[in-house]
């Protein structure tokens, strides 16, 4: 089998977490998940990468600002008030808890799917895993089903940015509604969904599911009732995708492996055995095309920790050098009585056999996928070498480093120390401004340009506008713009002399009104007049400051 590189993503604090001590999901399994493929030896064999938290910015790529705000915000003591006692965002609040730590949470598990995806996307990686994501239940504006930020959809935005088309495959147990409503409309992702159908959350999937709109065709719903077996689960999943893989064309595919269709699962009600289960991951594998593997549900921990190891092996293409007895490890007691690297079958009932119902089902399948358009064609444009959130800078440019040495405590210090010289930067421009404005302050106060009265109704000031206009133009001057007088009411060129205008009678009353008696009789003018002439003055005086400020 050919060797595939392969990137494993894991952050040991998902495993952390808890929803509550009585809630049936567990984000232990995925530390458990990760001791047992470390006990097999295969994380020599692959790039074992810790994934950054995504943003806000990120999650906003599909979840409204608002969700994404409250997310951030809620605690068990804010929740009531903040969903408005149940009415918004935790709908369900039996399922959807608001737990402790839960942005971190969501925050880690759809970084992880968001490094996957670039990890595809700069062709670094042919298979790139990240367990602790598959949550696709939740949506736009809301939590559903466990499922609080919907890592798939925004995985799929971030391969979309580099492939036409994209196949999103799920083998949960539950439909992906979430992911099947973000994509209805459209045909570059094409969702293919196995599932429980009837009496059975999300209670949606159904075979005449098929999109609306330009998407119309592209949802495929496989619907199932309980106990399916390994034969008929593989027949209808390899004819299916068959037919997909040959008219779709995916350029990407990511392949949501939910642990809850597993045989014994709490929650589940398939009947699919281990090895049923990873056939999967290795007809995806062998169809050469770009993979993302993710998690999902699965709710009996031990069977899940099981599944994805070995699925792990498989995308390595090491499944069957692998020994069935599983090594020691820090869980080893969690896997007893038979300490075996196996999910059997049960007996359970198949009531898929009655009465001819997947028979029905695969014929209807196949008028679907008869009708089916071919591979849609994309005109693809150049992709920005950034994304939004590293071109707006919310990222702290350690992408460009070796992502197998990251260390959390050392980004925040570089991104605390990046943080604060850009403070620095914007506090020196803002001091440079400053002192230009105060230089251009200080020259308009010089002794040789006074300042004009501050009532045009005061006589013994003697200034006048030409004496302002050159206070104001000084620095304008100094700056080599010349004599802009013409802009404030004084003729090109022409020369003001205002060294006679406080007795140009010659009578030394100095008020230049002849009369002798030592008031000028422009003082007496009006209210109403001195305030137009005030506001004109005001408005000479303004342009001026512009000018002074532009040079």
């Amino acid at each position: 089998m050919a060797r595939k590189r392969v990137s494993y993503y894991y952050d040991n604090d998902v495993g952390s977490f808890s929803y509550g001590p009585n809630h049936p999901m567990k984000p232990f399994r995925m530390r458990m998940t990760h001791h047992l493929v470390a006990s097999y030896g295969m994380l020599d064999k692959m790039q074992v990468l810790r994934p950054r938290r995504a943003d806000p910015i990120q999650m906003a790529a599909f979840h409204t600002d608002e969700y994404v705000d409250f997310l951030s915000k809620v605690t068990p003591e804010t929740a009531e008030e903040l969903t408005g006692k149940g009415q918004r965002y935790l709908l369900t609040e039996l399922d959807n808890p608001a737990f402790e730590g839960l942005f971190e949470f969501c925050s880690l598990y759809a970084g992880g799917s968001l490094d996957a995806a670039e990890r595809i996307n700069d062709g670094s990686s042919d298979i790139a895993i990240n367990w602790s994501g598959g949550l696709h239940h939740a949506k736009k504006r809301e939590a559903s089903g466990f499922c609080y930020v919907n890592d798939i959809v925004l995985c799929i935005l971030e391969l979309l940015r580099t492939f036409p088309r994209v196949l999103y495959i799920d083998i949960d147990c539950h439909h992906g509604d979430g992911v099947e409503e973000a994509f209805y409309g459209t045909d570059r992702v094409l969702t293919l969904s196995f599932h429980k159908y009837g009496e059975y959350f999300p209670g949606t999937g159904a075979l005449a599911d098929r999109g609306r709109g330009k998407g119309l065709g592209y949802s495929i719903n496989v619907p199932f009732k309980d106990g399916i077996t390994d034969a008929d689960f593989r027949d209808i999943f390899e004819r299916t995708m068959r037919r997909v893989a040959d008219w779709y064309r995916p350029s990407a595919i990511v392949l949501q492996c939910g642990a809850d269709s597993l045989a014994g699962d709490k929650l589940g009600c398939l009947n699919i055995s281990m090895e049923a289960h990873a056939n999967c991951v290795q007809f995806v594998r062998a169809l050469g095309t770009p993979l993302v593997l993710l998690g999902g549900g699965g709710y009996t921990v031990k069977n899940v920790a099981r599944v994805w190891t070995f699925e792990t092996a498989c995308a390595l293409g090491i499944q069957d050098d692998i020994p069935r007895d599983l090594p020691f490890n820090d869980y080893f007691e969690w896997f007893g009585p038979r300490y075996r690297l196996e999910v059997p079958c049960s007996n359970m009932d198949d009531l898929n056999k009655k009465d001819g119902y997947l028979e029905d089902v695969k014929v209807q399948v196949e008028r679907h996928l008869r009708d089916l358009p071919f591979a849609p064609s994309v005109q693809m444009q150049e992709v920005p070498r950034q994304t939004v959130a590293q071109a707006s800078g919310i990222r702290t440019g350690l992408e460009d480093e070796d992502e197998s040495s990251l260390d959390l405590d050392a980004h925040i210090k570089q991104f605390v120390q990046r943080s604060k010289r850009r403070r620095e930067i914007i506090a020196q421009r803002q001091q440079r401004e400053m002192a230009y404005l105060q230089d251009l302050h200080v020259l308009s106060q010089e002794d040789t340009h006074p300042r004009p009265s501050r009532s045009l109704l005061n006589g013994h000031t003697p200034t006048n506008v030409s004496t302002l206009i050159d206070a104001k133009l000084a620095p304008v001057r100094a700056l080599g713009y010349g004599d802009q007088r013409r802009f404030f009411g004084a003729p090109d060129g022409s020369q003001w002399d205002d060294s006679d205008d406080a007795d140009a009678d010659g009578d030394g009353d100095g008020d230049g009104d002849g009369d002798g008696d030592g008031e000028d009789e422009d003082a007496e003018m009006d209210v109403d007049d001195a305030d137009d002439f005030a506001a004109s003055r005001r408005s000479s005086i303004w342009g001026a400051g512009l000018v002074a400020a532009a040079a």
